[in-house]
């Protein structure tokens, strides 16, 4: 048992204890940067997305539900994680700048939040041109609800996303709940379905403005359709 005053041998296992530890946080790092624990998005069904309830944020809100917003002409909507969130906000500026050509087919531009929280929807709206919705039952970040936790502020691309935002001038806080991620939706008019569904991934994934415009121009409105039918 000499080996064991032997100053060396302590020094030995030191190094192999710190060699381990940095090979497991190696190997942590690694993984977290790839989508292995990233949980999957379920696919929102078009009856799941008509039967959800919204609500005005006026004085005296009106409940309804969420299909009068595509009903006639189809829409775009964002689903904001947090509109105190900078990333969400480039998002949502993101998408402002389609407004005119949306403007130009006939189709609308919404959001829907999960809380209102003092003014931060106010203070969300120089980013966003549209108007906005209150969705208290987080359904539109369904079916199956998705978190990314802190293991997302290890995410090389998630700090890809923090500095394109930030040289984009773009700031924000830390109010409200901002783990649960969102996602936006092209929804045809009518029971034409879904067009587009970008679920966020990690946070600042944001859609392509490209994808939202594409698949804008292939919504059919009703009045359109209506019309055709009436002529044959």
């Amino acid at each position: 048992m000499s080996f064991l005053q032997d100053p060396g041998f302590f020094t030995m296992g030191m190094w192999s204890i710190g060699a381990g530890a940095l090979g497991a946080a190696a190997l942590a790092l690694l993984l977290a940067n790839t989508d292995v624990f990233l949980s999957k998005p379920q696919k929102a069904a078009l009856a799941y997305l008509e039967d959800i309830d919204l609500k005005t944020l006026e004085k005296e809100p009106r409940t309804f539900k969420a299909k009068e917003l595509w009903e006639k002409n189809g829409a775009v909507i964002m689903a904001v994680r947090r509109p105190g969130c900078f990333l969400c906000r480039e998002e949502a500026a993101d998408l402002s700048s389609l407004k005119p050509k949306l403007d130009e087919l006939g189709v609308p531009l919404y959001a829907v939040v999960k809380e209102q929280i003092r003014t931060e929807v106010k203070d969300f709206q120089p980013y966003f041109k549209g108007e906005i919705f209150l969705d208290e039952k987080k359904k539109f970040y369904g079916p199956q609800r998705r978190k990314m936790m802190f293991m997302g502020f290890i995410r090389l691309g998630v700090w890809y996303n923090f500095f394109r935002a930030w040289n984009g001038g773009f700031s924000g806080n830390l109010e409200g709940e901002g783990f649960i991620l969102g996602g936006v939706f092209v929804v045809g008019s009518g029971k034409q379905g879904i067009l587009l569904e970008h679920r966020e991934k990690e946070f600042g994934d944001k859609v392509n403005p490209l994808s939202v415009l594409e698949a804008a121009r292939k919504i059919k409105p009703q009045t359109l359709a209506s019309e055709k039918k009436m002529t044959m």
